[in-house]
């Protein structure tokens, strides 16, 4: 089998969030490239990649430079491609848009090797099971006054979510940011999980302080408190604090992995599918982290890290971040809290061509 030939294309979607209700998002959009793989032998693999911000049509370029070269090779010889792939493009990796490029590509790959083998790409990488819990996210957002988050905490649970994420950083008074996890605990109650994200807004001394304030109202963790590169200074959290630490969303390839691991610099660790280089190089940080006995959870794009999270033991849960659900036809049903693993071959995923239609950018 060879790839023949490749299609990317440019969408740009409303910036809402299903999960939110009666908040506008204004004229806000969303843009993404897709990636249609073909081979010689009928079997096609999709994937996709966004960036954010004005540099789409960059990221677009650069998918369609790395498909030239992956055209005439194997698509199931994953590390061959990309091992090719980063040779190529040396000088202008590891992180950025070279790597958001190479992860649309991999995803595609896998999904033809799913495909051409029959299986799922969870049961590919392992299939520990066939479903995994999810939280809710973007529902809990830092501009959201107080009152709208204690009705959208219960309307989530009502929804059938268990675990759900809020927000933090931008009061301007520690008493304020204390009362915004309060409330949300108090409208969700102590059976459901509740994870924060600061978005690396807070400083060390901060993260610890207020960490510290909050520790009676058991968050099932507080993720990215201070900068992602601060090796030394996410330990120093982790250390002080009994709530458990997650990061590692902005980590771009496997590499800071190791350092964030090796400095003991958290307790919970979060990987981005598009930064970390694709699905090849995620079952990679994955490993690394069960060698540290360390869970992993996801960042964005939860029809697809479904399989890779269900697909490993250490897998704790999967970000359920609605932004990409509208670009397919079917994705994943959540059944009691849990996101259940699509069956079909490869990652059970179709572009839905009438948002295709709607969306494109020409």
């Amino acid at each position: 089998m060879k790839v023949t030939h490749a299609t990317t294309r440019v969408l740009r979607t409303p910036a809402d969030n299903p999960l939110v209700v009666g908040i506008p998002v204004g004229n806000d959009t969303r843009e993404f490239v897709t990636l249609e793989l073909g081979t010689d032998e009928g079997v096609e693999g999709i994937g996709l990649t966004f960036f954010g911000g004005p540099l789409t049509g960059a990221l677009k370029a650069a998918v369609d430079a790395l498909t030239q070269l992956v055209v005439g090779e194997n698509p199931l010889h994953v590390e061959t491609v990309a091992a090719k792939l980063r040779r190529a493009a040396s000088g202008s990796g590891p992180g950025g848009i070279f790597t958001l490029a190479l992860s649309a590509i991999d995803i595609a790959l896998w999904d033809i090797k799913g495909k051409a083998l029959n299986q799922s790409v969870c049961s590919l990488l392992g299939g520990f099971r066939d479903r995994v819990p999810t939280y809710a996210s973007g529902a809990l957002m830092r501009p959201f006054p107080v009152d709208y988050l204690a009705k959208a905490g219960p309307r989530l649970v009502d929804m059938g979510f268990k675990q759900m994420k809020m927000q933090l950083g931008a009061e301007p008074t520690v008493a304020r940011e204390i009362e915004r996890v309060r409330v949300m605990r108090q409208g969700i109650g102590d059976d459901i999980d509740l994870m924060c994200d600061i978005n690396q807004l807070w400083n060390v001394n901060q993260a610890i302080d207020i960490g510290r304030r909050i520790e009676d109202y058991h968050l099932f963790w507080l993720e990215d408190v201070v900068a992602h590169d601060d090796y030394q200074g996410l330990a120093r959290v982790a250390d002080a604090l009994t709530t458990p630490i997650a990061a590692g969303e902005y980590h771009y390839g496997i590499t800071p992995f190791r350092h964030m691991l090796e400095a003991r610099s958290i307790d919970i660790v979060m990987i981005d599918l598009l930064r970390v280089g694709g699905i090849t190089q995620w079952r990679k940080a994955a490993g690394m982290a069960e060698a540290f006995n360390l869970p992993v959870v996801s960042h964005l794009i939860p029809e697809i890290h479904v399989h890779l999270v269900a697909a490993f033991p250490n897998g704790l849960t999967v970000e359920y971040m609605p932004w990409t659900l509208r670009l397919f036809e079917e994705t994943p049903k959540i059944e009691d809290g849990l996101l259940v693993v699509p069956q079909k071959p490869g990652l059970g995923l179709k572009f839905d061509q009438e948002a295709i239609k709607r969306y494109e950018v020409k």
